[in-house]
């Protein structure tokens, strides 16, 4: 090899390292832009994950995709998705849900199977787009962004689904737990029947939270143990993901299938978190706090990268039946898990 071809592939490989550590930066600075959106008034309720991507698309309206960064972007979307969610075990409490939450667990059991079979069938009545509706109905069902962020690469999804997916869910969610606290006074409930209904029925962790708080500590505490019941069925729901992928012709049969070593990574954090940390090693819940706030930011630099492949065309032509698809389900999953958790 002579000098010229080493410079060529020096300078190539520098060049793309640039691109990645420049188009990661970029995703950074939407995210803290994303945070700081978050804090003025109405968009308070929304996350900053929804905030950020929305900036992320916006952007790509205005001025295209970053083309000269795009590994960074890229790795934003994909490998720091991935460590987030390893990250996000360690909110899942296993040892509560297990031992102190088997009779919610079958309510969420429930909500999830609900959630995804009854909202692809409605998307093939509509003729919806029917990639972007399972996504959108195990997001329902689960745990919103992060279920949706977690099971895409499973499924293969295209990044503007799952930033798609993600919009709708913060959009349906934080509409959702608003009513939730405007109506919870003229409610025939208990505020511990309260509290397990926002669990089982809304989409993300940060909805069950601004919906169950106003009822209360014991109110709030049943919520989020049903709601955690929910993040902990991801894990069986992900594997079942990987065989009806293959048994279904979705991938061929002899085809080699990505190990989602991050699911792993998830499952280890769980037993981390709730077995080992508090237990045999004292971990300051500043600490804690600190891991959790790196995970969510993780999320939402994942959350731009994927939001910069959206377009406005792509947005009219696949967002609106899907909208209403998740919206319906949303509607009649809130209603029966009503009567249930009523009787």
């Amino acid at each position: 090899m002579n000098s010229h071809t080493q410079h060529i592939k020096l300078f190539s490989s520098r060049g793309r390292l640039f691109q990645r550590i420049f188009g990661i930066v970029l995703t950074m600075l939407f995210a803290l832009a994303g945070y700081g959106l978050n804090e003025l008034p109405g968009f308070h309720c929304v996350g900053p994950l929804a905030c950020a991507m929305f900036l992320a698309i916006l952007y790509r309206q205005l001025w295209g995709y970053p083309e000269a960064v795009r590994l960074g972007v890229e790795f934003s979307a994909k490998k720091i998705l991935r460590g987030a969610i390893v990250l996000f075990g360690l909110k899942l409490n296993m040892d509560v849900v297990i031992h102190h939450g088997l009779g919610l667990l079958l309510r969420d059991v429930g909500t999830v199977v609900f959630s995804i079979f009854f909202t692809v069938w409605l998307a093939k009545r509509f003729k919806a787009d029917a990639s972007l509706s399972l996504l959108l109905g195990i997001g329902t069902g689960v745990c919103g962004a992060a279920a949706i962020a977690a099971v895409s690469p499973l499924l293969k999804s295209k990044d503007e689904d799952t930033a798609i997916g993600v919009g709708l869910i913060a959009l349906v969610g934080t509409v959702f737990a608003i009513l939730f606290t405007v109506l919870r006074p003229w409610l025939p409930l208990t505020d511990m029947q309260y509290g397990i209904w926002s669990g089982v029925s809304l989409h993300e962790i940060a909805h069950v939270a601004l919906a169950a708080a106003p009822a209360g500590q014991d109110a709030l505490a049943m919520g989020l143990l049903a709601k955690l019941g929910r993040v902990f069925l991801l894990i069986p729901l992900s594997f079942v993901l990987m065989v009806w992928m293959k048994r279904t012709g979705k991938i061929p049969t002899d085809a080699k299938v990505e190990f989602p070593w991050f699911l792993i990574g998830f499952i280890a954090t769980s037993i981390v978190g709730s077995y080992v940390f508090g237990k045999y090693i004292v971990v300051p819940s500043s600490l804690t706090n600190g891991i959790s706030q790196v995970t969510t930011f993780m999320l939402t630099m994942a959350m731009v990268g994927m939001g910069l492949n959206v377009s406005f065309k792509a947005l009219r032509e696949k967002a609106i039946l899907p909208l209403l698809v998740l919206s319906v389900t949303s509607i009649i999953l809130i209603g029966l898990t009503f009567l249930t958790v009523r009787t």
